[in-house]
């Protein structure tokens, strides 16, 4: 009673006190207690308790359908039949309310049904127990329909924390008792109060009929009154919703052939296509527009398949959803496009037409189809092009509809480059430029020219640049002599910047006689100067150009520096942000390579000259250059790596890297212990080791002094991933093993000596990501240097400390790191390797398994479950039967009230196939299988965890 009167405290406390702590403290509190063996009753009791409040109800009606879901193997096994009488009881009192509290009691019941079998249950199971109380109960006929409506729903319910197998026992359960629960539904339907229950129990029992012919169900009093309410504004959400299960069920893999629906397709067709004259009712309710919007998508995307044949009956849903795609609200015109996407998807696939036998048939057929669905998908082009025009009130528009206005934007660009599959780029362009040759010709007067539609036009065409060939000679130059010629409006000037880069590779084989490259230029420096957002569409497009006209170029180099060294010193105007930057520093990059060598190394001077001079002039200030500001630094130093990454002349850039080097070496030595301009340095040198591969010679060694020197004093994760760059770039070099053997064995000791503990894994994430990563590296370019130094085995010791480190890449690099090494020792070129590794892991096996065992039941998170089982796998290859052993010591461990005696033999069995050499596919079920069983509930998981205690092992064998 006193822990009663506490929840009932506790929850004044938490929905009426005025004070937050208080309140928070008061949540905290009940959280607790739900987690607690004292829950059940105490719920129970409150529940049952007249003098109960609304909030007491509804927070015991939950926290018992959770025990009941989540904790049932708490209960010993005699505690069954008084919690299913209890629930039973409370089924009836909530019957008439409040629906919160039933609805929470019915999934109980659901969710015991779920745990228990149908013997254990009694009187045939819950759907005849259920049958029998509505015939005799019918006062408490809505609690007894909504139990039925959730049942279905409960058996696909992973909360519920029943083992796999009794899971699939219950759905096999439901599926036979499926023609019992139609019955109770049909018995009533002559209620007209029960009627949109009803349907929803129907919806539920949809999938659950895999018995039932199509034949059968075409004729179901279910069906008949599923498709008459469709035209009811009472009851059409539900019914929209029992019709789409419908649809979804004639097409699932579990209803069988397609042709094998047909009595119930044809059935369903007609009444769904005589709602589209109220799509378009002005009159209609806007939910019941959006309900019957919905119900034409389902059916579009469940005969996508049917409808690519385009037989007339199939056009007539063509232009149904055509009708849909039509609307003038987006979310329900936005329906269709899922259907677009995928109809375009199957007509543009030889396969869908490969049953009309020869090639010379399947070619005919494609092509009717093609030409069929021309017109359909010029008319969604028609219809969705002014849905990307920036309304009038935009500058006015909250960040959140601006967001969602540039979402409707990015949409549209998908549906109109699905269009142009089937029309084909050039047809679809010519559309877009009507729509443009319109908006431009109804504002020939510039003090009123409405922007707005001109620049929605050219949104579209630059949407479909990639699907226009390069030879297009009809709109595009039309298009490219219109450009300059449009006003500077701000957003209108961005969108033309990205439609000349969107066109680059045409631009680039443009007859020379249109000369039209010159102006294109003119615009994108316009836009530079406009807005921040027409700067930077302006800079990518230059990017762009660069890229695919970088030929052009060659002899124009003073104007493209001209604008370069604007952009980059913040002077003259131009607002080109930091970042933007760097996409003119690609740009002029791109067009340096294709010059003559000699060229090249002048021009890579000149643009390296603004970057360098800076960071000159901060070394040069002594020790002031600690209080500079990092981002001052690495704006510059980013510079330098897009220079290095897209300057792709290895000599040129190696002779640069080594006259710059003492400058990035007095960064180094000065600023090593700034993390943000270390990792911007580090970027700078990976990119340079890429570029310059082994004309680097003269550099290295010096940078992978400073790297493990600097690694030593302060720890920083950059410092490994350039080592990983490096040990790519010559790990197979014999003429640098010297320096890479030292740069291994210092990276890896200080390392093991940072990751000591799960602890010190999960404060340094980084470190252990980017370790792991470079050992792998390490093994695959440089293993006659790693394998068999020291430090190998100091890191497989520390790799099994990290394992079930929580941090995703973390725990994928340390995982990797293993089954490389395990893929190593089973290798042919690791053969010479496998006394090293056997010695070192063979004693380390046992523990190594039960950790691998710990992390697939719930030391990890189940998305790890992959990584882990790939692990096992190569483990077991590599030491076949020992890992039998290994595996049978791990798991005995776990107590059969956890993991049953038939699930371990499960397990092991599967494990010995595969140390037997058998198909190896069997493992990952019977993984996701053990691994879902100890998951099932938080007791199980600590149970099995407090067993197996993965961060609790030493590095020995386990006893």
């Amino acid at each position: 009673m006193e822990l009663q009167n506490t929840v009932k405290e506790a929850l004044t406390a938490l929905y009426h006190h005025p004070d937050d702590g208080i309140r928070a403290r008061a949540d905290r509190w009940l959280q607790d207690f739900q987690r607690t063996i004292d829950a059940w009753q105490v719920s129970d009791n409150l529940l049952h308790d007249s003098s109960s409040n609304i909030e007491t109800l509804v927070f015991c009606s939950q926290t018992l359908r959770s025990k009941v879901q989540r904790d049932f193997e708490e209960l010993p096994s005699e505690a069954f039949c008084p919690l299913r009488d209890s629930l039973y009881t409370l089924l009836k009192k909530f019957g008439k309310g409040p629906p919160k509290v039933r609805t929470q009691i019915c999934i109980a019941v659901a969710a015991l049904a779920a745990h228990v079998s149908i013997s254990d249950w009694g009187d045939g199971g819950i759907l005849n127990w259920l049958s029998n109380e509505m015939r005799s109960n019918t006062e408490y006929i809505r609690s007894f329909l909504e139990l039925l409506v959730v049942l279905p729903e409960e058996a696909c319910n992973y909360r519920i924390a029943a083992r796999p197998e009794r899971r699939r026992q219950f759905d096999k359960e439901l599926t036979s008792s499926s023609e019992v629960a139609l019955s109770l539904l049909t018995s009533c339907l002559g209620f007209d109060y029960l009627k949109e229950q009803v349907l929803e129990g129907f919806t539920s029992w949809i999938r659950m009929c895999h018995g039932i012919t199509a034949s059968t169900l075409a004729s179901h009093p279910l069906v008949h009154a599923a498709l008459s309410s469709l035209k009811s504004e009472q009851f059409v959400e539900a019914a929209v919703n029992a019709t789409s299960e419908l649809i979804r069920f004639t097409v699932s893999r579990s209803s069988g052939d397609i042709s094998a629906q047909s009595p119930l397709i044809h059935v369903i067709l007609p009444q769904v296509m005589s709602l589209r004259e109220q799509l378009l009712d002005s009159s209609k309710d806007e939910e019941d527009v959006k309900a019957i919007a919905r119900l034409f998508a389902e059916m579009g995307d469940s005969y996508v398949d049917l409808i690519a044949t385009g037989s007339d009956n199939s056009m007539l849903i063509v232009q149904a959803l055509l009708e849909v795609a039509s609307h003038p609200e987006y979310d329900i015109s936005s329906m269709t496009y899922n259907f677009w996407h995928n109809l375009q998807n199957i007509l543009s696939r030889r396969e869908s037409c490969v049953s009309h036998g020869s090639e010379a048939s399947i070619e005919v057929e494609r092509n009717r189809r093609l030409q069929v669905f021309r017109a359909p998908f010029e008319m969604l082009v028609s219809l969705v092009t002014f849905r990307v025009e920036y309304p009038k009130d935009y500058e006015e528009l909250s960040e959140e509809d601006c967001k969602d206005f540039r979402h409707i934007r990015y949409v549209v660009s998908d549906v109109l480059v699905d269009a142009t599959v089937i029309l084909g780029g050039e047809q679809t362009l010519k559309l877009l430029f009507t729509k443009l040759v319109q908006a431009v010709g109804s504002h020939r007067n510039e003090d009123s020219f409405n922007w707005r539609p001109v620049e929605a036009a050219l949104f579209c065409i630059q949407a479909v640049a990639k699907s226009v060939s390069t030879q297009e000679a009809e709109v595009l130059p039309q298009i490219m002599t219109l450009l300059p010629k449009l006003p500077c409006e701000p957003h209108l000037l961005q969108t033309v910047c990205s439609t000349v880069g969107a066109y680059s590779k045409w631009i680039d084989v443009a007859p020379v006689e249109l000369s039209i490259l010159p102006p294109l230029v003119g615009i994108l420096t316009k836009g530079m100067s406009a807005s921040e957002d027409c700067a930077a569409a302006a800079a990518v497009a230059f990017k762009y150009i660069c890229e695919d006209c970088s030929n052009k170029f060659v002899g124009s180099l003073d104007g493209l520096f001209h604008i370069y060294h604007i952009a980059v010193s913040g002077d003259g105007g131009y607002k080109v942000s930091s970042n933007d930057s760097m996409h003119l520093v690609e740009a002029l990059s791109v067009v340096i390579k294709e010059l003559p060598l000699d060229h090249a190394k002048k021009a890579l001077e000149l643009v390296c000259v603004p970057i360098i001079t800076p960071l000159q002039e901060f070394i040069n200030q002594g020790e002031l250059m600690n209080e500079v500001p990092a981002r001052h630094l690495t704006i510059h130093i980013d510079r330098l790596a897009c220079i290095f990454r897209n300057v792709t002349l290895p000599e040129i850039v190696a002779e640069a890297i080594n006259r710059f080097w003492p400058i990035l070496k007095s960064i180094f030595d000065n600023r090593g212990w700034d993390l943000r301009t270390m990792e911007s340095l580090c970027r700078a040198c990976k990119y340079a080791v890429r570029t310059c591969g082994r004309f680097m010679v003269i550099t290295i060694g010096s940078m992978l002094e400073e790297v493990q020197l600097l690694y030593q004093q302060h720890n920083q994760s950059c410092f490994l991933y350039l080592s990983s760059e490096v040990i790519k770039m010559f790990g197979s070099d014999p003429s640098c093993a010297n320096y890479l053997r030292s740069l291994i064995e210092v990276l890896f000791i200080h390392t093991t000596k940072l990751l000591r503990t799960i602890q010190d894994f999960t404060a340094r994430p980084d470190i252990a990501d980017d370790c792991f990563l470079l050992a792998s590296r390490c093994i695959r370019y440089c293993p006659d240097l790693f394998v068999p130094s020291s430090s190998f085995l100091s890191l497989i010791d520390c790799s099994m400390i990290g394992i079930t480190i929580q941090h995703r890449d973390a725990c994928k690099s340390i995982l990797n790191f293993l089954s490389d090494v395990f893929d190593l020792a089973n290798s042919s070129a690791g053969e010479v390797y496998r006394p090293i590794i056997n010695n070192i892991l063979v004693p380390r096996g046992a523990t190594l398994t039960r950790i691998l065992i710990a992390s697939l039941a719930g030391a990890l998170p189940s998305s790890r479950l992959e990584e882990v089982t790939y692990v096992l796998l190569s483990l077991t290859r590599t030491y076949g039967v020992k890992v039998l052993v290994w595996a049978k010591e791990s798991i005995s461990l776990v107590p059969h009230t956890a993991l049953t005696e038939a699930e371990c033999s499960s397990f092991l069995k599967t494990l010995s196939e595969v140390a037997s050499g058998s198909d190896t596919s069997a493992l990952a079920n019977t993984l996701e299988e053990l691994s879902d069983v100890c998951r099932r509930n938080r007791a199980v998981q600590d149970i099995v965890q407090g067993a197996l205690r993965p961060l609790d092992l030493n590095f020995t064998t386990v006893s």
